[in-house]
């Protein structure tokens, strides 16, 4: 009998995840060697990484959605609605009253989003297609006054885009040339850009901002919000806090693990799920998981970031070993923390890569080449997999 492999989640991870899966394994049109069950309650997939451009007007909804009926090909079936139990002990998930046991799961179901202090009250979630497509409405009526761009909370996922926003709205105002009336400002409670980074790249990127007249403000952690004002505590000593005023707003929001994998005791003390760092399988055996449900170590107290470029590689380990698995051989592929991320500044980009678990990281100089190195990335991801 042929294996069934249980796949959670239909986003970067989950799509990178199932079309491995069925490469490794040798899954073709008519000749399946291994069922593929993908578990996501949306028809399409959201591309991430796109929606910096969105909330600028760059791209349009339909551009950052990839259809998932495309993906049903060999030996994939996507079930679509809500995973209502997990059970990591018999395998198995319940959706839409039937329950599925698999041979081997893979969760990649991504973080939970929280609307932490009311702010979709006061502004636009950016994370989510309708957050940046109504920050960027509001944005083509914007004739001047105070841009915020906080980050309401850490982690959260795909951490080069508040940075990225900042920089694409500083772009958007100047070509309508209302910059000398447009405040940008960038809160956030990292202690520096991007602070699993080296100091190097840290600073480089404060020098990026600088150089766009972009106000950075880190140590700035969230406690209320209301109508145009944000207040923070800051680091100006015990119970020091700021008020400001704001005009337009673009947030993140906060990040948790979902409740159903809460429930199936599926995380731990991290609050994420823990998994061994080379193998990505959890504490159950033949239960992997990918991408940013995951709490990785990377030494001196920080973790990996949250990217959907670590999917992908996780998703690719996670495959090569599973398809040894059922060919009865001894898995022998590792994860490494090895990447890179592009901080797009619309007519340029930047781009920082090397190794995350020991630090040797490197920043390239901004130019086109690196901007149009992520349209590519963007364009590679829809053909591969859609």
């Amino acid at each position: 009998m042929k294996p069934t492999i249980l796949v959670l989640g239909g986003g970067i991870g989950g799509v990178s995840a199932a079309r491995e899966l069925s490469r490794k394994i040798g899954n073709e049109d008519g000749i399946n060697l291994a069922r593929i069950l993908v578990f996501e309650k949306e028809k399409s997939s959201l591309y991430a990484p796109s929606l910096t451009w969105m909330m600028v007007g760059k791209r349009e909804e339909k551009q950052i959605y990839g259809d998932l009926s495309d993906v049903e090909l060999g030996g994939i079936e996507v079930i679509h609605g809500e995973i209502t139990s997990i059970d990591p002990e018999k395998r198995t998930v319940a959706s839409n009253g039937t329950e599925y046991k698999g041979d081997y799961m893979v969760i990649s179901l991504g973080t939970k989003l929280t609307d932490r202090h009311d702010l979709s009250r006061y502004g636009h979630n950016f994370y989510t297609s309708g957050g940046a497509s109504s920050f960027y409405e509001e944005l083509t009526q914007f004739e001047g006054g105070e841009i915020a761009v906080a980050v309401s909370s850490l982690p959260h996922k795909s951490p080069v885009a508040p940075y990225e926003a900042a920089l694409l709205i500083d772009e958007f105002v100047r070509e309508k040339d209302i910059r000398h009336k447009a405040g940008i400002t960038l809160y956030t409670p990292e202690t520096e850009p991007m602070d699993f980074a080296s100091e190097e790249i840290s600073e480089k990127v404060r020098r990026i901002m600088r150089q766009k007249d972009i106000s950075y403000k880190p140590e700035h952690e969230l406690i209320s919000a209301g109508k145009n004002r944000l207040t923070f505590s800051t680091p100006g000593g015990q119970g020091a806090t700021a008020a400001v005023p704001f005009d337009l707003l673009a947030f993140t929001p906060g990040h948790t693990s979902p409740d159903i994998i809460q429930e199936a005791g599926l995380t731990g003390t991290s609050g994420w799920v823990e998994v061994d760092m080379q193998t990505l399988e959890t504490s159950y055996d033949n239960i992997y998981a990918i991408g940013d449900i995951i709490s990785l170590p990377i030494g001196e107290g920080k973790m990996l970031p949250k990217a959907g470029v670590f999917a992908q590689y996780q998703a690719d380990t996670v495959a090569h070993n599973i398809a040894r698995k059922i060919r009865g051989k001894k898995p022998d592929k590792t994860f490494e923390p090895k990447g890179s991320y592009i901080l797009d500044q619309g007519d340029k980009a930047s781009k920082v890569d090397g190794s995350f678990d020991d630090g040797n990281l490197t920043i390239k100089t901004s130019s086109m080449i690196r901007h149009w190195e992520k349209i590519l990335a963007e364009k590679t991801w829809f053909l591969k997999n859609f």
